[in-house]
């Protein structure tokens, strides 16, 4: 079933719509606050230090590097700093 691409696609937005919809039920039960952020929100090429952003990052790049700041982080914590400093 998942060799078809088109097919594919569908079931995991499917996977990721019934995500979104348990998360938004959860926060709903326990009285928090659920924020969506953008889908192109460009959080793995935006530096966290000085918020200059790279043209270009591929998934190989497991390391950040800012060109303007000479900061190195690594790429996964870099994009959950510049998430939540997306909803603040």
């Amino acid at each position: 079933m998942l060799a078809n691409h088109k097919l594919a696609k569908a079931i995991a937005d499917m996977s990721f719509f019934e995500f979104r919809r348990q998360l938004t039920y959860k926060c709903k039960l326990y009285g928090s606050k659920l924020v969506i952020v953008d889908r192109w929100f460009p959080s793995s090429k935006t530096c966290s230090n000085c918020a200059t952003k790279k043209q270009t990052l591929t998934l190989n790049e497991r390391v950040f590097e800012c060109g303007h700041c000479d900061f190195v982080i690594d790429r996964d914590l870099n994009a959950a700093i510049n998430l939540s400093k997306a909803v603040s």
